[in-house]
């Protein structure tokens, strides 16, 4: 076995033979001679907020949103690129499909929130797209609504852009298939949600294309509290509408703790096991595990 340990990073361990070759903020990529076409994805407990990570990580996070990530890919009628999640790989480790990926974050927004609530309160619009005048933070939207991103490279920021801009990115074709397919996955996760009590608000999805058959294949973590907004039913039916089953924790003590110059502050212990507690407790609502 292998190990990676950086400064502030918790150490993972990766069976020999595997080399390094991506680490964003939460996620480390490794590829093997041995397994050409495909990659072992390892999600570290490393937490990030405001395009920053942060210290110390939530212990058990890259296993428990992994978990979560292999039973909606199991919930799931569409291609992913998941094949194998073996007890014999580390924990919070997939070993997955090498896809052509798509430099495109399919983001789909069914309530008014976070920094759509933010454009809308100024433009009428999220991310462009015009909206019903009278809305309020939190509310459900009409219908879901597509707000695609660009994925800028490492250390850059995402830029939100329009569906003609990802038609010029991708083609025609692959953007309305990643439009669509994104709709599509987001009313079945909800309608699953729904059915366990709690709102899938938004979420963003990855997709690729298989290098083999060019098909359309969903990639990287998916419906995770890292990459989704999730809402406690009963509590927003209530007009408690902050109840929310991912970060925001550790985004509300940030926000109040840091100016976002220099380094941002070390979290304290009862943020950390609120947001672990808050993780976990998702995963139990939703997979009755």
């Amino acid at each position: 076995m292998s190990t990676r340990s950086e400064a502030g990073r918790r150490t993972s361990t990766v069976p020999d033979g595997w080399q390094l070759f991506y680490s964003g903020k939460v996620r480390d990529l490794y590829r093997s001679a041995q397994h050409e076409g495909r990659v072992l994805m390892v999600a570290s407990d490393r937490v990030s907020a405001f395009d920053r990570v942060l210290e110390p990580g939530i212990p058990g996070k890259g296993a428990l949103l992994t978990s979560l990530s292999l039973w909606w890919f199991a919930q799931l009628d569409v291609p992913n690129h998941l094949v194998d999640s073996s007890s014999e790989l580390p924990a919070g480790a997939m070993l997955v499909k090498s896809l052509d990926m798509y430099p495109i974050e399919c983001v789909v927004r069914g309530y008014l929130s976070g920094s759509g609530w933010v454009e809308y309160q100024r433009l009428q619009s999220v991310c462009g797209v015009a909206l019903p005048a009278g809305l309020r933070d939190g509310d459900r939207l009409p219908e879901p609504i597509y707000t695609p991103a660009w994925k800028a490279p490492l250390g850059e920021h995402d830029e939100n852009i329009t569906f003609e801009r990802t038609v010029e990115l991708v083609g025609p074709d692959a953007a309305a298939a990643l439009r669509d397919t994104s709709l599509a996955v987001f009313a079945t996760a909800s309608a699953i949600a729904e059915r366990r009590g709690v709102i899938l608000a938004d979420t963003k999805f990855e997709f690729g294309a298989d290098p083999v058959t060019g098909e359309l294949t969903l990639a990287d973590e998916v419906l995770t509290s890292d990459s989704s907004r999730y809402w406690d039913a009963a509590l927003y039916e209530t007009g408690d509408r902050t109840a929310s089953f991912d970060k925001q924790i550790v985004r509300d003590w940030l926000a109040g703790h840091w100016d976002k110059a220099g380094a941002p502050p070390e979290l304290p212990a009862e943020i950390v096991e609120r947001t672990a507690a808050r993780y976990r407790e998702l995963i139990e609502r939703l997979t009755g595990i």
